[in-house]
């Protein structure tokens, strides 16, 4: 125990002497984080419509009114040829023209809407709240009460958009992505330095070797994660909505499944080159198939059944659960499961493959 706690201390030492690693840990997934929490929030801007109105009766501006109440619009009144130039520019979305024909009379009115179809992708729910402005201002004038309503009960379900969804891929990644850079090419940089070689003739046991570049690396990337966390919750304004304690739990399981993953690949790879290689062999598939960027169902069906059962989906899927759900460690039984499978199988193949000289054939 004294060995390991003092390889501990000493690979940590190392590791957090390596600031530039430090460092790209941290900026990419932070970068992600910020770049997506900034689209998912611009999609809720109301849309800038402009509005040029040729009637001027009670009728056109009963019709203006509903659409201001309407939260989907921001309106800009003013003549058509004005608001042409600002929808070129791109300053509105589109540009309604009330005709001067829109009055109390039977005859119907057509309305003229004008815009870039190719660039306005909402155009589909425009269209609709549109023509229910219509209908409201009509049911007014003829006095017809509609046949039903809608009554909406508001229950305070949590708030569910893609930042939420991308956060806990996003950790589970940078998870995969830090445990296996602390252990693989570690093994293999100590390979070719000698180090290992050098340490195999002294008293050192390889239990201690390895437990303390596993403890020390565990702890560097629960630090890691702990920032990457603490700036979702307060600067994302990400909502943690099941437990502390569970997650970190979650992390330090997945933690400690691809550390040896990493010594794995670590042991059969010869060179820096041979472990890049095989690292982005590794994690490349997963990263694009364990619905970290987007949910695994909208996957081709042949494709979904391996996507479920790969090592960083039951963790994606698990801190998920506990971040966007608040899943307790008892629902998430089939995640933790996976966890603990994939676990044993890469322990019992780094136990298996870890030779201290040479690499394994």
């Amino acid at each position: 125990m004294n060995q390991t706690l003092l390889m501990t201390r000493t690979f940590a030492r190392i590791f957090s002497r390596d600031r530039q690693a430090l460092f790209f840990s941290l900026f990419f997934p932070l970068i992600f984080m910020s770049v997506f929490g900034l689209v998912g929030r611009s999609g809720n801007a109301p849309l800038m419509l402009g509005i040029s109105d040729t009637a001027h009766n009670a009728l056109s501006a009963e019709f203006i009114a509903v659409l201001q109440a309407n939260p989907l619009f921001t309106l800009q009144q003013g003549e058509e040829a004005s608001l042409r130039e600002h929808l070129v520019s791109g300053d509105l979305k589109l540009l309604l023209v009330i005709p001067a024909d829109f009055h109390d009379a039977s005859s119907s009115s057509e309305l003229r809407v004008i815009a870039d179809t190719a660039q306005v992708r909402e155009l589909g729910l425009i269209m609709p709240a549109l023509q229910q402005a219509l209908v409201d201002v009509e049911r007014k004038l003829r006095g017809v009460e509609p046949l039903f309503t809608l009554k909406v009960e508001d229950i305070q379900a949590r708030a569910q958009n893609y930042l939420a969804f991308l956060v806990p891929g996003m950790l589970a990644f940078a998870v995969m992505q830090i445990s296996i850079a602390g252990s693989g090419y570690n093994i293999v940089e100590y390979r070719r330095k000698g180090i290992l070689k050098r340490l195999f003739v002294t008293p050192l046991e390889p239990s201690s070797f390895i437990g303390g570049l596993v403890l020390s690396r565990a702890l560097l990337c629960l630090i890691q994660l702990s920032v990457l966390l603490l700036y979702a919750l307060l600067v994302l304004k990400v909502p943690l909505a099941g437990r502390l304690w569970a997650l970190y739990l979650v992390v330090a399981l997945g933690t400690a499944m691809f550390l040896s993953l990493g010594f794995c690949l670590g042991s059969i790879a010869k060179t820096q080159a041979t472990i890049m290689a095989l690292g982005n062999l590794v994690t490349f598939p997963q990263m694009f198939l364990s619905g970290i960027f987007y949910p695994i169902d909208i996957l081709p069906h042949f494709v979904q059944p391996l996507a479920q059962l790969l090592p960083l989906s039951f963790l994606a899927n698990a801190l998920r659960g506990i971040i966007v759900d608040g899943a307790t460690l008892l629902t998430l039984w089939p995640s933790l499961l996976g966890l603990g499978v994939w676990s044993a199988i890469f322990l019992l193949l780094s136990v298996r493959l870890f030779v201290w000289k040479e690499v394994a054939a």
